[in-house]
């Protein structure tokens, strides 16, 4: 190691390029080089991920999606995120990169580390790190259906992240060991993992704006400025001292859900609907990730964006949704909601990876389950809400995408990955052969 560097570039960092607009052009084949927005695509909703034909028009990930609109031209598809879909496509990249080694660092859906030298059979020269990088990035193009990667080589995890977002979409950057500063030198300290808008205005104001002059700052200024940590992770990072590992697990402490409303919420019944809907999710996440847990956590935000969080915990972990609920309904009673909430979310933490109520039965600080539990109850087909680019199927004319929906009606495009630009047909939105549908299979 030299200054808590390898000796080798042999850390990848492969991010996914604006994933879930990918994913979204893949499936649909219509949308291949327009603008795409995947987001919340109600008022107060916000753009997660903006195709790269949209950021030409300035949107972008966080951009409320009511600016984004403004932004992009008439034409721009707008649609609801299908996290199955990414998620589908997001095991197939993670199984190609531990094809390449056997120790890899998952960090959201999209991106992941990869540590070459784990391997103990790759080149790991300047040439050879290159030659692999590429291999990485075919091989992903391919495994995906067209879904591209840009990467990131370097002697860490710093340089490494990086180098993964200098030349996107598709990208590569391979950083020699030793030349580290000269990469990070003239980028801005925006760049540096842990510089948020606070500390950059900070450090702005103090006349620094790259890497470069953050690197010529002695560590007492910065420990003085920031507290110790901050400032001396701070002192380390800008001169490309970064020895933190590839850790291979990387154990899961939550899992969660929200949603803001186009309208402040007051009515007790219709919160109470929502709270079950997003146990549902919880639960469900909770067992397709083989986990339960014990506290139950609800995170509600008012008109004013004052916001709260109350959380209980049981006497053992569970998965069930309709206990996530009931619990989670019981924190929402204490709450005064009368002037409204905009957002409402519902977390469970302490994860385990067992479940208990199966064994023991409910305890007797339970509540009975409600009846019926809408947390189970599926809403009826007359009352559906279609989502803009949600998954369905039609009886006589197959499989195909949500449009766009209103006014009793929903339009939908039958096409696929595979398949030529499709037709648009209009149905009522209770048409009984319009059914939901899972995402298509692009292999």
């Amino acid at each position: 190691m030299n200054g808590g560097r390898r000796r080798e570039a042999s850390i990848a960092h492969v991010d996914l390029d604006a994933m879930f607009a990918a994913v979204e052009q893949r499936d649909k084949v219509s949308l291949r080089g327009r603008p795409v927005i995947v987001g919340g695509v109600a008022g107060r909703g916000v753009v997660a991920t903006a195709s790269y034909e949209a950021r030409q028009y300035g949107a972008r990930s966080a951009m409320p999606t009511a600016e984004a609109r403004r932004r992009c031209p008439s034409g721009t598809a707008f649609l609801a995120p299908r996290f199955s879909a990414y998620r589908k496509t997001s095991e197939v990249v993670m199984a190609v990169l531990a094809g390449m080694s056997p120790l890899i660092e998952q960090v959201s859906i999209d991106e992941a580390y990869v540590d070459l030298a784990a391997a103990g059979r790759h080149d790991l020269s300047v040439a050879g790190v290159t030659a692999l990088a590429e291999q990485i990035r075919s091989t992903i193009a391919a495994a995906t259906g067209g879904v591209t990667a840009s990467i990131g080589v370097g002697t860490s995890k710093l340089v490494a992240k990086i180098g993964s977002d200098l030349h996107k979409p598709n990208g590569l950057t391979v950083v020699a060991p030793g030349g580290e500063q000269a990469l990070l030198r003239p980028l801005p300290i925006t760049r540096l993992q842990g510089v948020g808008p606070a500390t950059a205005e900070r450090l702005r104001r103090a006349g620094l704006h790259t890497i470069g002059d953050l690197a010529r700052v002695e560590p007492a200024d910065l420990i003085d400025w920031f507290g110790q940590a901050h400032g001396a992770s701070l002192h380390r990072l800008a001169r490309a001292h970064d020895d933190r590992p590839v850790v291979g697990e990387r154990e899961a402490k939550s899992v969660s859900a929200e949603e803001t409303f186009d309208v402040d919420l007051t009515d007790r019944a219709r919160l109470n609907t929502e709270i079950d809907l997003l146990a549902t999710r919880v639960g469900g996440r909770l067992r397709a990730g083989g986990l339960s847990a014990r506290t139950v956590t609800i995170k509600v935000r008012h008109h004013d964006f004052t916001t709260i969080t109350r959380s209980a915990t049981r006497a053992q972990p569970t998965d069930d949704p309709r206990l996530v609920a009931q619990f989670a309904r019981r924190l929402l009673s204490d709450i005064d909601t009368s002037a409204g909430i905009r957002l409402l979310g519902v977390g469970a933490t302490t994860l385990a990876d067992f479940v208990q109520d199966d064994l023991f039965g409910a305890t007797t600080a339970e509540p009975e389950p409600l009846e019926p539990s809408p947390a189970v109850v599926e809403r009826p087909a007359a009352t559906l809400d279609w989502r803009p680019g949600q998954d369905v199927r039609h009886d006589d004319h197959g499989p195909g995408w949500v449009w766009g929906s209103g006014r009793g009606r929903v339009t939908v495009r039958f096409e696929g990955p595979g398949t030529p630009p499709g037709p648009v047909r209009t149905f009522p939105v209770d048409d009984p052969a319009l059914h939901p549908a899972e995402p298509p299979d692009w292999l």
